[in-house]
Formats: structure tokens, C-alpha cells, sequence
């Protein structure tokens, strides 16, 4: 190898340090894995700590059942207000290309697949992540910037246990809730929509849904809905034991916690369904 090859190359990663380009990796990139290792290791802490808990029946069930209920009165109504908007939007689109085919008797199952499998998990995880992971982080978050975390770790009390793995239980559970409520309010108001508006059948409608939507779709929501109530728990909580800076930090915890979610449900959603599709085949009727 030549010496002038060596002194551009050389060259080139001084330009590359000095433009700014090197440094700005280092310390987005770098920080992103970090971040994501540190939240998958509270993961694993936690789960450990809440199944010692729950076997020892040292689990804080009072927290547990306050979290529960402030999640769900928090969550439920713009659940509500989400969910109709969505059954009447895919009632809509699926209608229209399907009358253009002559399929119109179709809406059903495009309600069963598209509510159930994609629309009722990702609606519930980022209505949670808003609403939910965002009063987290910024509980948590004030918290810490007023010692208070300190100060528990002090008095030898483990701030996972009383404090996260409450949250993440709670989170999981009414993530299941609202994933099956929001199914529901998809389901009934797609055929509302269809058949009183759209000139659809009632029998049409109920007998597409019931033949391409079934329990493992179903089931499929669920799990869905459970691992990403865990995402927004824990990355809430990640979000909020770390803050510095003072209130502003604290607004910086929120604002990192709902970005960081919503990225890493997308992102996950994917995997997932491809598992799914992997795993269980499509049905042909």
C-alpha cells in the first residue's frame, strides 16, 4: 500500500473528526444503545423482583391497585374517543375498494384483520405511552430531582420494588383491558357503520368477520397489547429515575419518554406480526 493512500485515508478520518459528522455518532448512536441496554436490564431486574414478589406475597397490591385505577380513568375515555374513529376509517377505505371489486360483503373480515391484529394493540400502546408513560416519567422524574429516590435506597427500601414493579404490572394489565375494549368498540362500530350507512347486511357483515378473524387473532392482540404496555412502563420508568437537570428535566424525561416509546412499538410491531404471519398461516375462505 502506497504512502499517499495511507495519508488520504488518514486525511479523510481527520475530515470526518473535525466536520463534527464523528462526534455527533458517538454521542446520538452510542448513546441510543446505551440507553436501550440499560432499559432492557430494568427490564429483567424488575421481572425478577416481581415474581420474587408475588411468590414471597411481598408485592405492594394497594400501589398496585391505585396505579391500575389512575391508568385506567386516565386512559379509558380517550380510548374511547380513538377507537370509534378507527372501526368508521377502516369501514370506509376496505368498502370503497371492495365495492369497486364487487366484494363489498368483505368489510367483516378487513374489520376482524385490520381492528384486531394492527388498529386495537397499536391504538391502546400509544394512548398509554401519551397519557400513562408520560404521568410516569414525570412522577418519577420529580422524584428523583428531589432526592427522594436517594433517600429510599438510603432507608434500604429497593425503589424497583415499591415503585416500578407496581407500575409495570399495572401497565400490562389495563393494556389488556383497553386492547379488548378497544376490539369491541372496532368491531360494533364498523358494523354500525356498515350496515346503516354503507347499505351492508347485518348476516354478510358477522359471517366474513367470524370467518377470516379468529381466536388465535384474538389472542394474537392480547400478547401484542402486554408486551407493549411493558415497552411504555419500562421505558417511562427508565426515562423518569434518570432525569437531571431540574424541572426542565423533568419535561425532558417526558418528552424522551413518549418519543422513545412510540419508536420502540413501531418497531417491535413489526417483528411481531411477522412472526405471527410466520407462525399462522393465512386463511383462504
Amino acid at each position: 500500500m502506497s504512502t499517499e493512500t495511507v495519508g488520504t485515508r488518514v486525511g479523510l478520518g481527520e475530515r470526518w473528526s473535525r466536520s463534527g459528522a464523528g462526534t455527533w455518532f458517538r454521542e446520538h448512536i452510542t448513546k441510543s444503545f446505551e440507553t436501550f441496554g440499560r432499559q432492557l436490564a430494568m427490564f429483567v431486574e424488575v421481572f425478577k423482583v416481581l415474581v420474587t414478589d408475588i411468590v414471597e406475597r411481598r408485592f405492594p397490591f394497594k400501589e398496585f391497585v391505585r396505579q391500575c385505577a389512575f391508568m385506567a380513568s386516565t386512559s379509558v375515555f380517550p380510548t374511547l374517543l380513538v377507537a370509534i374513529p378507527i372501526g368508521v376509517i377502516v369501514s370506509i377505505q376496505v368498502s370503497n375498494i371492495a365495492g369497486q371489486i364487487g366484494a363489498t360483503s368483505f368489510s367483516g373480515a378487513a374489520t376482524g384483520l385490520g381492528v384486531i391484529r394492527q388498529g386495537a394493540p397499536l391504538v391502546t400502546s400509544l394512548l398509554l405511552a401519551g397519557a400513562v408513560g408520560s404521568a410516569i416519567a414525570a412522577d418519577l422524574g420529580s422524584r428523583t430531582i428531589r432526592d427522594e429516590i436517594d433517600a429510599m435506597k438510603v432507608m434500604g427500601v429497593n425503589p424497583v420494588q415499591r415503585l416500578i414493579s407496581p407500575r409495570l404490572l399495572a401497565t400490562m394489565l389495563v393494556a389488556i383491558l383497553l386492547c379488548g375494549f378497544v376490539c369491541f368498540v372496532g368491531f360494533i362500530t364498523g358494523y354500525v357503520f356498515n350496515v346503516y350507512a354503507q347499505g351492508g347486511t347485518p348476516g354478510s357483515y358477522t359471517g366474513t368477520f367470524a370467518s377470516f378473524a379468529g381466536t388465535s387473532d384474538l389472542i394474537f392482540a392480547l400478547v401484542k397489547s402486554v408486551i407493549f404496555g411493558a415497552i411504555v412502563a419500562v421505558v417511562a420508568c427508565d426515562r423518569g429515575l434518570n432525569t437531571s437537570g431540574g424541572p426542565a428535566g423533568v419535561a425532558n424525561s417526558v418528552n424522551a419518554a413518549v418519543v422513545n416509546s412510540v419508536l420502540l412499538l413501531f418497531t417491535v410491531n413489526v417483528v411481531l406480526t411477522q412472526v405471527f404471519a410466520l407462525v399462522v398461516p393465512a386463511k383462504v375462505v
